[in-house]
């Protein structure tokens, strides 16, 4: 899964097509690989609900118990992150291609004899609003291509429109009957991330207050105990003891594929056009979302840092921990533009059963590009 964020990253950062400028213009092939980057990942979200809805009628009619539905379930969702895995890679190959093309001038001299001198701009963050018609605007975060202004106004206007989702700050465990400031892990050490990707859809054809927002997302909780402790796991009981040796590092970390969804309100104004045309944009001021989710757990791993016999040793541990398979949670973010403060809170405990229920609550940031 570490590696679908990287060749991500990789997009984001160099996210311009592959080219053979004896053929295409440098735009159209921009446009071609943002429809396979997205069509890979709405055939393998479909393919995944086909598979789990299939998994669930055979719970249903009494074919298989429950507890072999959640493997199975856990099974496919593994199966379909590696699909995309795969498939991205094969992307990175022809964007790697793409960009020694653009070194090399193939590209420009292509874009010259085709658009006249068409100026190519790119962006990373959010768009301008500003887009000539004799220009085209990439934006390597939100891998999205605007051709002049028109074409700007068409895409962002739309009823429903597509976001990269970021998140990132401090996790922990609210654990029964103890507050957070007692927290038998390190307040500032312990962090979440989030990687997703959402569609909002503007709820009133003719007002743009209400939106709903819903996605996929992969999810990373860190806990580091304090007190030179780590998970130990006893029977059906997941527990904290204390480490024989001074351990440099003690992290454990869970891994969900969630699917979050949130009633948004946006209140960013309308603007007109050149034309007097009237339209629509999204995440231009200040925004509310309330919502919640739920997931699967891909895996869990514990990590353990120590010097012995003046070497550095680095143990990774994996295995089920005892972590529930399933999550679902509430959350909500408030904030402007593509900027917003965001809480998410583990309606389930962590462990499936410890005798003391634990809950994970993250706070932090996140960034829709839009």
């Amino acid at each position: 899964m570490q590696k679908i964020i990287f060749y991500t990253v990789i997009m984001f950062i160099t996210f311009i097509t592959k080219v053979t400028a004896q053929e295409k213009s440098f735009e159209k092939q921009a446009g071609e690989i943002a429809k396979n980057i997205e069509t890979i990942t709405t055939e393998e979200k479909q393919a995944l609900k086909i598979e789990v809805e299939a998994i669930e009628k055979q719970l249903e009619e009494g074919k298989i118990t429950a507890e072999q539905a959640k493997e199975q379930k856990m099974k496919v969702a593994e199966q379909h992150a590696k699909n995309i895995e795969t498939k991205v890679a094969q992307e990175q190959i022809k964007l790697e291609q793409l960009v020694q093309a653009k070194v090399d001038g193939k590209v420009i001299a292509d874009t010259i004899s085709k658009k006249k001198f068409r100026e190519v701009n790119l962006v990373f963050g959010v768009s301008t609003e500003d887009v000539d018609e004799n220009e085209t605007e990439i934006n390597l975060s939100s891998m999205k291509v605007y051709k002049g202004k028109d074409d700007y106004i068409r895409k962002v206007s739309k009823r429903t429109t597509s976001q990269i989702v970021f998140a990132t700050g401090l996790n922990n465990l609210i654990t029964e009957g103890q507050s957070l400031e007692d927290s038998d892990y390190r307040m500032w050490g312990s962090h979440f991330y989030e990687w997703g990707l959402t569609l909002n859809s503007r709820i009133l054809k003719n007002h743009n207050l209400l939106h709903a927002k819903y996605g996929l997302s992969l999810m990373y909780n860190n806990l580091r105990p304090t007190d030179n402790r780590y998970f130990v796991k006893n029977a059906n009981q997941t527990v904290l003891s204390t480490a024989t040796i001074d351990l440099d590092e003690s992290r454990f970390r869970n891994v969900y594929l969630a699917l979050p969804v949130h009633l948004e309100l946006d209140f960013s104004p309308k603007r007109v056009d050149d034309k007097g045309n009237e339209y629509f944009r999204t995440h231009k001021s200040f925004r509310l979302g309330l919502g919640g989710f739920g997931g699967l757990r891909l895996k869990s791993k514990q990590i353990l840092k120590y010097d012995q016999d003046d070497l550095k040793v680095k143990d990774k541990q994996k295995g089920d921990f005892n972590v529930s398979n399933f999550i679902y949670g509430l959350s909500g973010y408030i904030g402007y533009r593509a900027t917003s403060l965001y809480v998410k809170y583990d309606l389930n405990p962590m462990f499936k059963h410890n005798a003391i229920d634990q809950n994970n609550i993250s706070f932090g940031v996140r960034f829709d590009i839009n």
